[in-house]
């Protein structure tokens, strides 16, 4: 189906199956309505999970592709349906109680920020921004506004992230002094900028597909859907992707702000896409659960991580690097597929705390901390049970399609008045430019540069010109 059938289709329906005229009235005040920006892939899970609150209403959609649009209105007929967002906050501005930003990562500023002057409250997708710039334009907006806000890490609600941030700052490992955290997948692309034009699929808005970033001609695989995530106009990388996730709970735990040096062992920019490959290695200025600095080091891509002595566990023999792999395609790089480690190896993806008491391996994800001291593991099973009665964890629970909604839940009480978010942009905004910084370091490989925090920009000028970009009027 086309842009212009689905409209016509979308419209047609949509003009049968309004609400009764006293329902909005009465929705202000019990209800939230929802517009959501970008219902393809994950942006599809968002719609699923914020609409499976019994006190939300779907009111708008909006995606560049009328596919995805298609499937979207087919669950939600009574929503009105939008390519352009603009557009959407021009008709609907006023029938739109919080919106849920989905998009391709370059765009998930724009649209915020957007749906934040109009004091809407905003849950947008990880990584929360692009560039470094829009992050803290963000977290300011956010805070002068006094939005509710969240940002999209969904396993930031789940009991064994909970769990393990509890154990740290309970100090089950003594003070903090290194993380060394890793994920196999590899939104990189190593290969050269394709050439060339292909046609644009009817189903697709080119144009507003691309919104604020340069315009580039369309090229078939390269861009959407999926393969954004690999290149540097559009995405952010492994670290953009599963970093964030991995970063999440040891950022949190430690109470960690932005770093204070970043190097990344990566292959030379090619100017088009990340590297497959990374290895980017942080320090961290001292908190009340870290020694007097932290060195924080992340792997991605295949064969990730390699050897090291602060990986190795129990029951492991001979460790050395991990091989190489089959290629992932797209589905493997975004399944929720958590995999069990057999005895003795490594999780797939997870992270190491090393402190002065021993380590906490926390896989990724749904899987309980485990604590290591002097090459064994330790029963921490009464520590567990006093920290979770203590906060009030509850079960523990091994069903993501119950643990998934609680986030975008959290979200919605808050946006009702009964409850505050976890992972609000304040938060969020300094996670997100951590990771930022690591994908920039990748410009600079093996170079070590030194971030000042306060004036936001680094002491080396020739990094500074990717902290923003220039919006392209679209």
């Amino acid at each position: 189906m086309n842009k212009r059938e689905f409209l016509k289709s979308a419209a047609a329906v949509s003009s049968f199956a309004l609400l009764p005229s006293g329902a909005w009235a009465f929705s202000q005040e019990k209800r939230l309505r929802t517009a959501h920006i970008g219902v393809g892939n994950m942006g599809g899970e968002d719609l699923k999970a914020i609409s499976s609150h019994n006190a939300v209403d779907v009111v708008a959609l909006c995606d560049v592709d009328s596919i995805n649009l298609a499937k979207a209105h087919k669950l939600h007929p009574n929503a009105r349906v939008f390519f352009d967002y603009r557009a959407m906050f021009d008709e609907m501005g006023d029938e739109i109680d919080a919106v849920i930003v989905s998009t391709p990562d370059h765009t998930h500023a724009p649209a915020s920020l957007l749906a934040m002057e109009k004091n809407k409250p905003v849950y947008c997708q990880k990584p929360l921004t692009h560039y470094v710039e829009e992050s803290r334009n963000m977290m300011k907006m956010a805070k002068e506004k006094n939005l509710v806000t969240q940002m999209g890490i969904q396993v930031h609600s789940f009991y064994d992230y909970k769990l393990a941030t509890l154990l740290i700052q309970s100090g089950i490992i003594g003070k903090v002094h290194t993380v060394r955290a890793w994920s196999p997948k590899s939104w990189g692309y190593n290969g050269p900028e394709p050439t060339g034009e292909d046609p644009v699929p009817d189903q697709l808005d080119w144009n507003l597909w691309l919104g604020t970033s340069k315009k580039r001609p369309y090229k078939e695989g390269f861009y959407h859907p999926g393969n954004w995530r690999k290149l540097l106009d559009y995405g952010c990388g492994t670290l953009g992707d599963m970093g964030v996730h991995i970063f999440d709970t040891p950022y949190n735990a430690l109470e960690l702000d932005v770093p204070l040096t970043i190097t990344n062992d990566c292959r030379e920019p090619n100017g088009f896409g990340y590297p497959e490959n990374n290895t980017v290695t942080y320090e961290f200025p001292q908190t009340p659960y870290t020694a007097k600095t932290l060195k924080w080091v992340w792997y991605d891509g295949p064969g990730m991580p390699p050897a090291h002595e602060d990986l190795v566990l129990p029951g492991a023999t001979n460790q050395t690097d991990k091989k190489e792999g089959a290629a992932q395609s797209v589905e493997d790089k975004m399944s929720l597929d958590a995999k069990t480690a057999a005895e003795g190896q490594l999780p797939d993806q997870g992270a190491m705390f090393i402190g002065k008491k021993g380590r906490l391996l926390l896989p990724h994800f749904m899987q309980l901390p485990q604590k290591i001291v002097k090459g064994k593991y330790v029963d921490i099973s009464s520590e567990i049970e006093e920290v979770s009665k203590a906060n009030n964890l509850g079960e523990i629970i091994r069903n993501y399609e119950s643990e998934g909604p609680k986030h975008y839940h959290q979200f919605v009480d808050a946006c009702l008045g009964k409850a505050e978010t976890t992972a609000p942009f304040s938060y969020a905004g300094k996670l997100t430019e951590t990771i930022l910084l690591g994908t920039i370091a990748g410009r600079f490989p093996n170079q070590t540069l030194h971030w000042d925090a306060e004036k936001a920009k680094f002491e080396e000028e020739e990094a500074n010109q990717f902290l923003n970009a220039e919006y392209r009027e679209f």
